[in-house]
């Protein structure tokens, strides 16, 4: 249940400690940012003392590097190579088993999930949005996916609002922004400062306010709460890049025969990283695997991707053959068809697939080139 009438609080380290411990004592599986090899990646944490204090991150396209920081923040940093998808909607998961019987019959059972009770801390405002169209993708329509439902509904969510966007982020151009938008249980926003380390926490649902009540804790007071809206305000100004200001879902309509296609054809290894660390990309495919006795087969479920070139194979050969197709059914989709299925746009701006494409293709540069040239042939 949302609730807005909870006055702020603040959460000293100590109390950050007793937040994460206080989850675990309920039996939840707590997933959050910390370092491993080289990047600050997702997994399951012990404790509050696995975040990554005191490391940020330098990005760009095709490049990404750990940075020492010395104020020791917990969440001063841009959206790693994972998303919360890994966890909500998994890149391999078994759907049922089937089995021959001594009578020659089968005998099918689906399987049967028991999801962890998760509490995701740190979730970054662009990837609380993406878990929100996931949302409306997976569970919004006449065919839900049942196991990402279960999942969802046992998450708690803890956000983190951002104070130091990176150089390939560009969510406010989507219509988001470092500040958390209504979806979270609670929302921290971290701040460093003469007067300490410490964090500001809004609550969102009643379950939040349950947890909170179990945590040291204090009043918010002005300065802290001031602080807080100050850093979110400036990092809202330092966005490192921008969509075109112009109607993104028009745009790509009148875009099918542009002349950049071919251009960022050249460029594409047609690799799929884009679609693999998207929050929001949900496309999957299905696998039989069966035992060497031939008396045993599973089906599992597994992410897809649409620049495979499989993807969209019929019985005479595959629909779109070139990188060039490939590309622009994914942009296409994801900046203006998507709003035909599920009434949103399907990019949050969280930067990640300029971030991790090998070839350091920039889908805000492609945006304006698209809109250069429409604008060129428009005149």
């Amino acid at each position: 249940m949302i609730i807005t009438a909870v006055p702020a609080a603040v959460l000293d380290r100590h109390g950050l400690d007793g937040l994460v411990a206080a989850l675990l004592a309920q039996g939840r599986t707590v997933v959050g940012p910390t370092v491993q090899d080289g990047a600050i990646v997702l997994s399951e944490l012990a404790s509050a003392e696995a975040l990554p204090y005191g490391w940020g991150v330098e990005l760009d396209a095709g490049r990404y590097r750990l940075v020492p920081r010395e104020d020791g923040a917990a969440f001063a940093h841009s959206a790693g190579p994972q998303s919360w998808k890994s966890y909500l909607h998994p890149s391999r998961e078994r759907l049922w088993n089937a089995d021959r019987t001594p009578e020659g019959g089968v005998v099918f059972t689906p399987h049967e999930l028991d999801p962890p009770s998760y509490a995701f801390l740190g979730v970054r405002p662009c990837d609380l949005r993406a878990i929100a169209i996931q949302d409306r993708v997976l569970t919004g329509g006449r065919h839900e996916d049942t196991e990402y439902g279960k999942r969802r509904r046992r998450a708690l969510l803890i956000a983190a609002e951002c104070t130091e966007p990176g150089a390939t982020c560009f969510c406010v151009s989507m219509g988001g922004g470092p500040a958390a938008d209504p979806g979270y249980d609670l929302a921290l926003t971290e701040v460093v400062d003469a007067d300490g380390h410490r964090f500001l926490v809004r609550v969102g649902t009643v379950e939040g306010a349950q947890l909170l009540e179990q945590v040291p804790h204090r009043t918010a007071d002005l300065g802290t709460e001031g602080a807080a809206r100050a850093s979110v305000d400036a990092a809202r100004d330092r966005m490192g890049r921008s969509m075109p200001p112009v109607d993104l879902r028009a745009l790509m309509g009148a875009s099918l025969d542009a002349a950049r296609w071919n251009d960022v054809a050249q460029h594409c290894l047609t690799c799929g990283n884009c679609t693999m660390v998207c929050p929001t990309c949900f496309c999957t495919t299905t696998e039989e695997v069966t035992d060497l006795t031939g008396d045993h087969t599973e089906r599992w479920q597994r992410w897809d991707s649409c620049f495979d070139l499989d993807f969209s194979y019929l019985h005479s050969g595959p629909v779109r053959s070139s990188p060039r197709s490939r590309y622009r059914q994914w942009l296409t989709h994801k900046l203006s068809t998507w709003h035909d299925q599920f009434d949103t746009s399907g990019c949050v701006g969280c930067g990640r697939c300029i971030a991790w494409c090998p070839a350091g293709i920039d889908i805000t540069e492609e945006v304006a080139a698209l809109d250069a040239e429409n604008g060129t042939e428009a005149d």
